[in-house]
């Protein structure tokens, strides 16, 4: 759980990296930013700060900023209803983003993860982001990934997006973020 005073800094560097990226937010926008430390009480580390645009039965967009080192633990969109999981396509905005997906093992990969959590990272082929570039995720895929030395913003662009249904590896992470 995060305290209020947390979450407001917390809040406060993710404004810094909009704008940074020079990404304008209305003030709607800067309302609704989520600040997720995933209930393990180690944002700056294990967590993820978004926003979302829109999210409709068809489609869903959403700006996505890691802090320096910061990793979105691995986890996967399960099929729900009718939709076989959300799909999404990663554009990095600013920054560098290791992205780990099924497939080879990279050798050197570039995440740093706490050594007491390294048993819930299980996907380790590297696929780097830098500003510009993007990866499509296929419904159903693991995937984590974690931010360069500073830090990230990365585009999602999916399917229809029901976080509340994300089937982490770590099963101590709560997805919907608490803030006492």
């Amino acid at each position: 759980m995060l305290s209020r005073e947390e979450f407001n800094q917390i809040k406060t560097e993710t404004l810094a990296y909009f704008q940074k990226a020079n990404i304008r937010l209305t003030d709607n926008e800067i309302e609704r930013i989520e600040v997720a430390d995933f209930g393990l009480n180690r944002i700056k580390e294990l967590g993820l700060q978004l926003i979302e645009y829109v999210n409709t039965e068809r489609c869903c967009a959403k700006d996505l900023v890691l802090l320096p080192r910061q990793t979105c633990p691995e986890h996967l969109h399960p099929p729900v209803g009718e939709s076989p999981g959300k799909e999404e396509t990663f554009r990095c905005r600013l920054g560098t983003v290791y992205l780990y997906v099924p497939g080879p093992t990279t050798e050197s990969p570039r995440a740093i993860i706490p050594e007491d959590k390294h048993d819930t990272f299980t996907v380790w082929n590297e696929i780097i982001l830098k500003e510009g570039e993007q990866y499509t995720i296929h419904p159903n895929t693991l995937h984590w990934f974690q931010a360069g030395e500073e830090g990230a913003i990365v585009s999602e662009f999916s399917t229809k997006s029901t976080d509340e249904n994300d089937i982490f590896t770590d099963k101590s992470i709560e997805r919907i973020p608490v803030v006492e």
